[in-house]
């Protein structure tokens, strides 16, 4: 079936069920919410910005010692938190001649942190492949069951 649709989509065979795609038609981002989410992604895909995100959830920062902290130059550092500001991940407040940074609000901090928490798990239990074996990393991926003749060539001289 078609999501909002009543009629039933003619790739379903007799064993899949368009329940779950029934369901979930009522919850689905509308196209404003999901750009919107997308270019937050976007932001936070940057190292750097990562970087600065994980200095400023754990305290507010001024920008010469955020600089110092992550190794930039204050320029690099002020041009990375325009654009973070701009999209009302971080906010500032201005001390005489400092200005402080911190995350906007909690969801920041929590999205971060929540973040940080799926790569550090990823990172602890290996890659399992289809068969339930340990999976090899992707430069030692045979993409096909049958090796190359080269393959097969250095395999007998080894």
């Amino acid at each position: 079936m078609v999501i909002g649709s009543p009629t039933p989509n003619p790739c379903y065979t007799a064993h899949m069920s368009s329940h779950s795609y029934v369901a979930a038609a009522g919850r689905l981002l509308d196209d404003e919410s999901a750009a919107a989410l997308a270019e937050t992604f976007k932001v936070l895909g940057d190292a750097t910005r990562v970087r600065i995100l994980d200095a400023l959830a754990r305290a507010e920062v001024a920008v010469c010692d955020l600089a110092n902290a992550i190794g930039l130059t204050q320029s690099a550092v002020s041009h990375q938190l325009r654009l973070l500001r701009s999209m009302r991940l971080v906010r500032s407040r201005r001390d005489g001649r400092h200005i402080y940074y911190t995350v906007d609000d909690d969801h920041i901090a929590k999205l971060f942190k929540q973040g940080l928490e799926h790569v550090q798990e990823r990172a602890a239990r290996p890659l399992v492949g289809r068969r339930g074996a340990p999976d090899r990393p992707p430069a030692q991926r045979r993409h096909g069951a049958r090796q190359g003749a080269g393959d097969a060539a250095r395999a007998r001289r080894e």
